[in-house]
């Protein structure tokens, strides 16, 4: 037990070196791309949906969760909302049509030109995921991808994609809360000092 888990933390670690090494361009500008493209849509009154299974779901909720409270300042809340919370709807669709289409649904209710659909599937090839972001992109929505495979269909589709580089979904999912952190902080530090303002 005492070696997988040195293991699995000498993974973490070297994959967040990874990061630092191998993304100086490409990861950390997308990073900043990222961020500016969330600020731009919220400045503009455009609002933040997410989408993601599994962990991924988790990561959405976790996300918005920042964006709509704090995440280390305070500021006006800005609109964020995870596509993975509501049961009811979640299950009607599910059992009505088919998990497949249960953020397209949403996104077809919900999302509109200038918003940001911010899609997180470690495989990049997650059909629900897919297909929300198709029709996000078709209803003039900027994609926002977080994948951890490059070359996957959902980096295809996307405006914007921070690609984690890892085969492993644990060490992806770790890289990504790392960058959706940086992030968070970045959209945050452009609102400060901005409170209950719209």
């Amino acid at each position: 037990m005492n070696d997988s888990t040195k293991k699995q933390i000498a993974e973490a670690i070297e994959t967040h070196k990874k990061m630092i090494a191998e993304f100086q361009i490409s990861g950390i500008e997308t990073i900043a791309i990222a961020a500016e493209a969330i600020i731009k849509s919220l400045k503009q009154n455009g609002r933040v949906y997410l989408c993601g299974n599994g962990g991924s779901a988790a990561d959405a909720q976790h996300i918005a969760g920042e964006l709509v409270g704090r995440f280390e300042r305070e500021r006006r809340p800005l609109p964020a909302l995870a596509l993975t919370t509501d049961t009811s709807v979640i299950t009607s669709i599910s059992n009505d049509d088919s998990f497949k289409n249960v953020f397209v649904r949403q996104v077809e209710a919900l999302v509109r030109e200038g918003d940001i659909l911010w899609a997180i599937s470690t495989s990049g090839t997650s059909a629900n995921v897919i297909a929300a972001a198709e029709l996000a992109k078709q209803k003039g929505a900027c994609v926002l991808a977080f994948t951890g495979r490059t070359n996957s269909k959902l980096e295809q589709i996307a405006d914007i994609c921070f690609c984690a580089g890892n085969k492993s979904t644990a060490r992806s999912q770790e890289i990504h809360q790392l960058a959706y952190h940086i992030i968070c902080d970045l959209v945050e530090q452009s609102f400060c000092g901005q409170l209950n303002q719209r």
